[in-house]
């Protein structure tokens, strides 16, 4: 069963187009993230989603219901925005009970309501407190607390752990997901950090360019991506990026790069490229190997510009022929670096092309 669905979404601002041709289906009782750039359109989707605005074409339906001309008070979702927007005259108990009060649920039923969920986000010795006595990550929970509290199947996420920093958001994962899951509710969660769209989602829209580029499951998404925004957005540290020229060599076609050429298997259905010329070749930083002993690897000499040493990994910054690449090792391998120059190897599976123009996947 489809929770949300978004047909043909747009969305104008005098002549500029925030939402163009946006399609997604958001499945009952999943936790969906949709994710992509600051300023790509993801509050706008928010904002349209609980009724605070409507589209300029296009149909919202939610549990299979239209609800595109439904005010926000007639679609029963929750909503965490992304700015915390407490009420600094409000205790944290009267910040959390706030929507079962507007919609005057028994005092009763507000109190077992309130109680539960602050000790489920482990907020409840706060309840006497005041906004201005709390810290940037308790406030954040309190946000969550009041826009989980009014009982429901849907609940939209603004971005909510943009304002914390690194380690309050890692504790926030848990507590999201263990929420999501116990509500057994619908959370569609919008992010531009890629490690809560990998941390959190079930299933992941890539926004780009003011539509979805590309939808599906996490492992779907990351290992085999079709358009070119999922694998250079979708990880940390970003996906190298270089430029590639294709061409045909002895009947075959080849992708020649500034680092090494390779051949190009074309999926049976796919056909080849109606023009030969240039692409976008991206590689994973996992996928680059220092110093190689296996065969069967594509090798360049690569000079390293920079290490950083993260605790877990190291991050290695390269550059062949003015070509900046960066890939991820452990601290076994760190005596990998000992020089400035290194031999670099990547198999010829994990580079994948794509098209300049329409960013879509070239080959199989």
């Amino acid at each position: 069963m489809l929770a949300i669905e978004l047909r043909s979404i747009a969305k104008k601002y005098g002549r500029v187009e925030v939402l163009r041709d946006f399609d997604l289906d958001v499945e009952a009782g999943t936790f969906t993230v949709v994710f992509g750039l600051p300023a790509c359109g993801k509050s706008v989707l928010v904002r349209l989603l609980t009724g605070l605005e409507r589209p300029s074409a296009g149909h919202i339906l939610l549990r299979g219901n239209k609800a595109t001309k439904v005010d926000s008070g007639g679609r029963n979702i929750g909503y965490v925005p992304q700015s915390f927007a407490l009420y600094p005259h409000f205790s944290v108990y009267n910040n959390i009970s706030y929507p079962l009060d507007l919609i005057k649920s028994p005092k009763s039923r507000i109190e077992d309501a309130v109680k539960q969920i602050a000790g489920q986000l482990k907020i409840d010795h706060l309840l006497g407190k005041y906004p201005d006595q709390l810290s940037g990550g308790e406030k954040q929970r309190v946000a969550l607390a009041r826009g989980v509290v009014k009982h429901t199947d849907i609940y939209i996420l603004d971005d909510p752990l943009v304002g914390l920093d690194f380690k309050l958001r890692e504790q926030m994962f848990d507590d999201l997901k263990s929420m999501q899951q116990s509500l057994a509710a619908t959370f569609l969660y919008t992010t531009s950090d890629p490690l809560e769209a990998l941390a959190l989602a079930d299933k992941v829209a890539v926004l780009d360019g003011g539509r979805i580029v590309e939808a599906g499951n996490l492992e779907s998404l990351y290992r085999r991506p079709t358009h070119i925004s999922t694998m250079t957005l979708l990880g940390f540290p970003p996906s190298n990026q270089i430029g590639g020229e294709l061409l045909i060599r002895a009947d075959r076609l080849w992708c020649s790069t500034g680092l090494f050429e390779l051949p190009v298997n074309m999926a049976p259905s796919a056909g080849r490229p109606a023009e030969i010329g240039d692409v976008r070749v991206v590689i994973r930083p996992e996928d680059i190997h220092l110093n190689p002993n296996q065969d069967g690897l594509l090798q360049c000499q690569a000079q390293v510009v920079l290490r950083e040493d993260l605790g877990g990994e190291v991050i290695v910054y390269l550059e062949v022929n003015e070509i900046p690449l960066v890939t991820v090792i452990s601290h076994a391998e760190d005596h990998l670096i000992s020089k400035d120059r290194v031999t670099i190897g990547v198999h010829p599976s994990k580079v994948v092309l794509f098209n300049s123009e329409t960013g879509q996947r070239i080959g199989s």
